[in-house]
């Protein structure tokens, strides 16, 4: 992606290019020429992404357990599913379709907490079955998640996106005003470039990096209580250093995280493990 992905020549330039062009002259503040206006009836304080630059290392249960967290605490809280071919949120909180609306727009659907949610399988006569849609259709779908979705109040909306840097990605940070995203990795060494490829992409769209959780770091022995890192040492600390900005938490492997999610009350879950990201939150 170029730096200043509004600039007429985006498809040649880089950062040194970009330096000195007269496209680039606002490139300190977002660009919010493709901003979307939200449902008429939502007001939504603060949106926060949360991103991995690869799948299955568990962003899902870390946006969940985040909104649940944020619940707890009293904020009112809803999650826009943007994993579009891959959708878990519903599952996760026991919720079901059709979601119900009338001339205004769509409502979210109510988990047992009071988490607002929406998602794809919430719109789907079966929820089994595959969505099978081109990128920018997927995308669009996403879009209309914030402007048919009547969201009405809520302190925190979490985004969970799909892995990777790609269409929805993409549209999510340039048409939802994202307050800061929250990057989820594993352990392995190949995850400083993972996490670097999502730190950057969100730096070009001049969008802040809150922080970096890492889950899967251990498991803990139920004889001993001795961390065994199954996955190998960890590198998270390294790379947050490298990109100065905070680990928000590193989770074990538990099965317990999976008996809630599939048990459809991740809301029960108090994950301690990344406590010190409601401080963040709360500054915002």
């Amino acid at each position: 992606m170029p730096e200043n992905s509004s600039c007429a020549s985006a498809g040649t330039c880089g950062k040194s290019s970009c330096e000195g062009c007269a496209s680039a002259k606002n490139s300190n503040t977002r660009n919010t020429s493709f901003l979307e206006a939200p449902n008429p009836n939502s007001r939504v304080k603060h949106v926060i992404g949360v991103v991995s630059g690869k799948g299955g290392v568990g962003k899902s249960f870390v946006t969940s357990t985040m909104a649940g967290m944020m619940k707890r605490a009293g904020y009112k809280v809803g999650i826009l599913d943007a994993d579009i071919t891959g959708p878990s949120i519903p599952k996760m909180f026991g919720v079901h379709g059709p979601a119900m609306g009338d001339d205004n727009g769509t409502f979210p659907v109510e988990a047992e907490d009071g988490t607002k949610i929406m998602s794809i399988n919430l719109l789907l006569d079966d929820e089994e079955a595959p969505v099978v849609w081109r990128g920018p259709v997927i995308a669009g779908a996403v879009k209309q998640f914030w402007t048919d979705v009547q969201w009405e109040d809520v302190d925190y909306l979490f985004v969970d996106m799909p892995p990777g840097t790609g269409d929805v990605p993409l549209t999510v940070f340039q048409s939802l005003p994202i307050d800061g995203i929250i990057i989820v990795t594993s352990p392995q060494e190949l995850v400083q470039l993972i996490v670097a490829k999502a730190f950057n992409m969100a730096d070009m769209m001049h969008i802040p990096v809150l922080g970096v959780v890492e889950n899967y770091s251990y498991v803990k022995c139920p004889d001993c209580d001795r961390h065994i890192q199954i996955f190998g040492e960890s590198y998270v600390d390294n790379i947050a250093k490298e990109l100065n900005i905070p680990v928000l938490g590193k989770m074990p492997l538990d099965p317990a995280f999976a008996q809630a999610a599939d048990a459809g009350r991740i809301f029960d879950f108090d994950n301690e493990y990344i406590a010190s990201a409601k401080d963040i939150l709360e500054k915002l």
